[in-house]
Order: C-alpha cells, then sequence, then structure tokens
C-alpha cells in the first residue's frame, strides 16, 4: 500500500528547510506516510548545502537575499522564482511527483505551480500569511497598483489550487469567501507543537542572576509590535522600579538593528538581552527557565486573524504568557494566558507584572497551556487534517 503513494514536492520561500519547523513536519509526516518529499527552500544560516538528504527527505535550496525598495523587491521576487522553478523541474525529471504544495508568502510561487499542472499534478496551497492583510498593516492603507496586484495573486492562487490548507478558521474562512473554494477541499491545519520534541530543564544561570527572567520568541519585524514591547518593559524597569527581572529576546529581522539602537538609547540595554535567531533545541533552555513569555503582535486585520506559533510554543512548555486582545489569540491561549487592551504597552506591562507577583497564577495557567496543547494543540492530532489533505489532492 505504502509503495504505491506518490512522490510529492513542497516550495517554501521564507524559512530554510528543516529551520522552518511547519514544513518540516509536514514532510516528515508526509515521509512516514509512504510518500517520496522533496523540499525546495532559500538557503540560510546554518542550511548552506545546496542540496542535501536529511531524515530520508532530499532538500534544494537556493540563494535568496533580503531587499529593500520596489525594484529590490521585483529582483528578489524574479530571483527566487527562476530558482524555484529549476529546482522544480529538476525534482519533476528526477521524482515524477504527482502532487506539489506551495507555502506562502509571498503569493507569487503559483506561477510555477500552473505549469506543472499541464503535467497532471495536482496543486496543495499552504497558506501561512494574510499578504493583502500584512501589506495593509505595514502600510496603513487598502489602495495602490500593488495592493490590487497582491490581491490578484492571493486570488490566483487559490484559483489554481486543487486543495487549500489554512492554519486557522479565520484563513479557512477566507479560503471560502475570497478564494471561493469548495469547503470540501479546505483543511484547517494548525502550526502546533510536536510533543517528542519539547522540554528540558531549567537553566538558571539564563536568569543573570536575578529572580525572573521574561522571553520574546520571534520574528523581529514591523508587525510583531517590539517597540511597545520595549515600551512596556521601560515601564516596569523605570516607573515600576523593577529591577529583578531581566528580559530576552530570541530571533532576527529587518527590525533587529533598529530595536538595539533603541535599546540602548532608552538604557535598557543592561536588562534586555537579544540573542539573535535560535533554533529548536537552542531556545528550549529559554522557555523551560522563563517565568513569563511576552506576544507583542499589536491588533490589525492581519494579527487578529493569525495565529502566532510563539503563542503555541510557550504552552508547550507550561509558561504563561501575556499577548494582547487578538481573536486567534484567545482562539490557541483561552485560559492559559492575560490579555491586554490592544495596543497599550501600559496595560501589556500591568499583566506581565501580575503574573511576576503571583507564583500560583504562574503557575495555573502555565499548566492550562501545557494541558491545551496536550489535549488538542499538538502536531499528533493536527497531521491527521494534513495527512487527508493530501489525499483530497491524490482524489481531486
Amino acid at each position: 500500500m505504502l509503495d504505491k503513494l506518490p512522490a510529492v514536492c513542497i516550495i517554501v520561500e521564507n524559512l530554510p528547510v528543516p529551520f522552518d519547523r511547519r514544513v518540516w513536519q509536514e514532510a516528515r509526516s508526509l515521509r512516514d506516510a509512504g510518500y517520496r518529499v522533496s523540499v525546495i527552500s532559500p538557503r540560510g544560516k546554518g542550511y548552506e548545502r545546496n542540496y542535501e538528504v536529511c531524515e530520508g527527505i532530499e532538500i534544494y535550496r537556493h540563494g535568496v537575499w533580503e531587499a529593500s525598495g520596489a525594484a529590490g523587491y521585483l529582483l528578489e521576487y524574479s530571483w527566487s522564482l527562476t530558482m524555484e522553478f529549476l529546482l522544480t523541474s529538476r525534482v519533476f525529471l528526477k521524482t515524477q511527483f504527482k502532487i506539489l504544495q506551495i507555502c506562502n508568502p509571498p503569493d507569487l510561487i503559483f506561477l510555477v505551480a500552473v505549469f506543472f499542472k499541464l503535467f497532471g499534478v495536482r496543486l496543495i496551497f499552504d497558506h501561512h500569511d494574510l499578504n493583502p492583510e500584512l501589506y495593509e498593516a505595514k502600510l496603513g492603507r487598502r489602495s495602490g497598483i500593488l495592493y490590487t496586484l497582491i490581491c490578484w495573486a492571493e486570488r490566483l492562487t487559490y484559483k489554481a489550487a486543487d486543495v487549500s490548507i489554512a492554519t486557522n478558521d479565520s484563513y479557512r474562512e477566507i479560503a471560502l469567501t475570497r478564494g471561493r473554494m469548495d469547503p470540501r477541499r479546505v483543511f484547517t491545519v494548525r502550526s502546533c507543537p510536536d510533543l517528542k520534541d519539547l522540554r528540558v530543564s531549567p537553566t538558571p544561570a539564563l536568569k543573570q542572576g536575578k529572580p525572573y527572567l521574561v522571553v520574546y520568541l520571534g520574528v523581529m519585524g514591523q508587525q510583531e509590535g517590539l517597540g511597545l514591547l520595549l515600551e512596556a518593559i521601560e515601564y516596569i524597569v523605570k516607573e515600576r522600579r523593577r529591577k529583578d527581572v531581566c528580559f530576552v529576546m530570541i530571533g532576527d529581522g529587518t527590525e533587529k538593528p533598529y530595536l538595539q539602537a533603541r535599546c540602548a538609547a532608552m538604557g535598557l540595554d543592561r536588562v534586555v538581552t537579544f540573542t539573535g535567531k535560535l533554533n529548536s533545541a537552542e531556545y528550549a533552555p529559554y522557555l523551560s527557565t522563563a517565568d513569563v513569555c511576552v506576544a507583542s503582535d499589536p491588533k490589525n486585520l492581519m494579527n487578529d486573524k493569525s495565529t502566532m506559533n510563539k503563542i503555541l510554543d510557550y504552552m508547550a512548555y507550561g509558561r504563561p504568557t501575556v499577548l494582547f486582545e487578538l481573536t486567534e489569540g484567545r482562539r490557541s491561549a483561552g485560559d492559559a494566558a492575560l490579555y491586554a487592551r490592544p495596543n497599550d504597552p501600559m496595560d501589556f506591562a500591568e499583566q506581565i507584572l501580575k503574573l511576576l507577583n503571583s507564583e500560583p497564577l504562574r503557575r495555573q495557567l502555565g499548566e492550562c497551556g501545557r494541558k491545551r496543547i496536550e489535549g488538542r494543540l499538538n502536531w499528533e492530532m493536527e497531521k491527521v487534517a494534513f495527512l487527508a489533505a493530501y489525499a483530497a489532492a491524490s482524489n481531486a
């Protein structure tokens, strides 16, 4: 039975594999189910090889760079699309894959996929980000030629897809409305932790000699609200005179140099540490040691509808979380978090302080979060829907 399953290929552009946890979980689940799996991704730090076989999965990588300005983005996306097409062609000649999965952003990879649909290849769209909402969140407007092109790219991606995978119910609703997809061909597959990969012992030295540690984990971009987090930290340290807590910010992104400079200008560099990008094995000790974890994503159309992976990671490690009141954020965390008024850094700080001041509350929320992960929000359960999506694509 297993040897009759078709070969598949996955394209992801914004993160290298296996660093991209969601795509790597998907690839391993397909391998375990009996598919032959190839993945195309960009190169990145620690993942520089153009080709390698990792855990039985073939990985093809291409170069990429961070662009700025319209001309830079045009060059970046053109280069990536060209390399993705060439590598996909190479994989197709080698494996004759029958299913191609494309992961956004950007919503341009369908241009590669439509060529292979001419050969009977089925297309799965794995919807990671809402690009029209992201554009609006960054630029504050819903107009212009670029916005129109982004909306068209999303529509054409849905039109080309045989099956769509949504990361939460808000994204599924968008697939049904804006994407006009058949509900039978849309599957919700959340980006959940794998319980087998978690938990290490606390590392007290990470607290830098202080009683409390607050941790942020994630991308450092404009839409993550890290400027608001720095304002909250300043309030905690200077207005509330808390000298017994240190803050660690784990991750990388275009905003990191600005955040580091602003942190120094605010006089917070003695209490805030930037670690840079860490893989799961490297950040696990921090999450195992943290007293409080934070997700400072502000409320906007993009964030309100998106599931933040870091929140699920915090819960998996049994850490209490503070976040702004967001629709999908509350659906993820439930009673495992405290919720601040949207985009209010002072209230965000007060929620952190409330947790720092109550060990029983921290323990209660942490245990609640862990139970939510163990009971439902884990990859072992989500992969059932993921494999069902592949079965639907095979029969489309």
